[in-house]
């Protein structure tokens, strides 16, 4: 599971982003998922890639792809 060092479970909400992609690499494609995952979550902490894989055409890479679990703290509204 994954959790931040300084935090504890009731501190933290976790949300896993599915999937991210590229055409040129797994790392762009871990980088990706977490970019998607700062334009509506704050305060990210931890990303873990969960699983990666390949979309194949032809015999031939067509995307990178990662799936990705990342941490954020969780900000009740009086925040």
């Amino acid at each position: 599971m994954l959790v931040p060092p300084e935090s504890n479970m009731s501190d933290s909400v976790y949300k896993v982003i599915e999937l991210g992609t590229s055409t040129e690499s797994w790392e762009r494609a871990a980088a990706a998922a977490v970019q998607t995952a700062a334009k509506s979550l704050r305060d990210l902490r931890v990303a873990e890639v969960t699983k990666f894989d390949m979309q194949l055409e032809n015999g031939k890479v067509l995307l990178y792809r990662a799936k990705v679990s990342v941490s954020f703290k969780y900000h009740h509204e009086r925040d």
